[in-house]
């Protein structure tokens, strides 16, 4: 396996792994602050805003090129 492939198939799996591991923090902030319904649902809009930037620049970038 070159380090093109390899880089080719951990990049995605990592992105995951840390946007995963950003939920999981999202959750239990919002556990522990006993947020309530709505308040997660706010915590993890407001900070999933992050990631769906992230996922929009992809595929701007892959429509683009």
């Amino acid at each position: 396996m070159t380090y093109d492939q390899f880089e080719a198939l951990a990049m995605p799996l990592m992105i995951f792994g840390l946007v995963a591991f950003m939920g999981f923090i999202v959750w239990d902030l919002a556990k522990q602050s006993k947020a309530g319904r709505y308040g997660t649902f706010v915590l993890f809009g407001v900070l999933g805003l992050g990631v769906m930037a992230f996922v929009i620049k992809e595929v701007v970038i892959g429509i683009i090129s």
